[in-house]
């Protein structure tokens, strides 16, 4: 495995991380042993940097990566989030970024998690209603009372960032990032490499769909919430298919797997950038492991570029309902 450091710190962060959402929830039923084997195989290949978030699940994501990692702490380094409130029946209540809430929401995640300190504790989704100076304020205290190590957020644009910024050092940003969604280009990688900031791309294989696994919506679990996703649907499907059969024959001749040219192709995008693909196969995990180790060249990333160039994917990332979450 290879690592970059987290924002200016000396935390090192695996290069391919480990997404953990899909084994409580979205993916899926959960098979909680099986997961637990796959984090613990994960450590064992050197992929030492773990994302969850206190709504995955409803917590129990959270739980889950406390348990497997119990015992292994010292090894992992542990990013969890804040702000998307749902009911313990799973209902969506809206975005919180206030400081009374998110105080409160990092001594349930800790609980959870059963650590004393969080690595890296993000704002899951900028809250509209509450200035960003206030949200980072009351996270700052977090950092100064020893529950919090570094701050994050998630799915902000460049000017929250740089107003964050100046409350509080911001380590990280995590956003969607690949080949179908390539957003962070306008603008956010190159803010993050001006202030010292790391970029993390969730969905770095496109919710799999780079990967070519998925050859049809039959091939998704009937609760799997891709289901609902623009691009798995109607004629987008078909199109993005047709842009993925590109991808595989790219990787076929480069001997490599068609997420692994994914993954690489994120990581040469900037110095900046570590994934967090998700899996529950460890098989899928050493796949994606491989990815570190694939230099591609400026031809290869060219021929890449050409055959899925910026903005061709069919469809929204989200639901209409969804995308207005989003702060970029």
């Amino acid at each position: 495995m290879k690592y970059r450091k987290l924002g200016t710190s000396e935390i090192d962060l695996a290069v391919v991380g480990l997404g953990c959402m899909g084994m409580s929830e979205f993916y899926g039923p959960a098979e909680d042993a099986k997961s637990i084997e796959v984090i613990h195989h994960a450590l064992e290949r050197g992929v030492t940097f773990f994302d969850t978030a206190d709504m995955y699940g409803v917590g129990q994501n959270e739980e889950l990566v406390g348990k497997a990692l119990k015992g292994k702490r010292d090894q992992a380094v542990i990013a969890t989030k804040f702000a998307i409130v749902r009911g313990d029946d799973g209902s969506r209540m809206g975005i919180n970024g206030k400081p009374e809430y998110l105080k409160s929401a990092c001594e349930k995640s800790l609980k959870r998690l059963n650590i004393e300190t969080i690595d890296l504790y993000y704002q899951h989704r900028v809250d509209p209603e509450t200035p960003i100076e206030d949200t980072v304020g009351a996270m700052a205290e977090l950092v100064k009372e020893g529950k919090v190590k570094h701050l994050g957020l998630s799915e902000c644009s460049t000017d929250t960032l740089r107003r964050a910024y100046a409350v509080h050092p911001i380590s990280a940003v995590q956003s969607e990032y690949s080949l179908w969604s390539r957003e962070p280009e306008d603008g956010m990688l190159a803010t993050c490499e001006e202030l010292g900031v790391t970029f993390v791309a969730y969905s770095p294989l496109g919710r799999g769909f780079l990967t070519g696994a998925i050859k049809s919506v039959d091939d998704l679990a009937a609760d799997d919430f891709r289901r609902y996703s623009p691009r798995f649907q109607g004629e987008n499907f078909q199109k993005n298919l047709d842009l993925v059969k590109k991808v595989e024959e790219l990787a076929k001749a480069r001997r490599i797997t068609s997420a692994q040219l994914a993954l690489s192709w994120v990581l040469a995008k900037s110095k900046r950038v570590v994934t967090i693909p998700g899996t529950r196969s460890s098989k899928r995990l050493d796949e994606n492991a491989g990815a570190a180790d694939v230099e591609l060249s400026a031809e290869e990333l060219a021929r890449i570029e050409a055959a899925f160039p910026k903005d061709v994917a069919a469809g929204l990332r989200y639901p209409e309902a969804a995308m207005g979450s989003l702060n970029g």
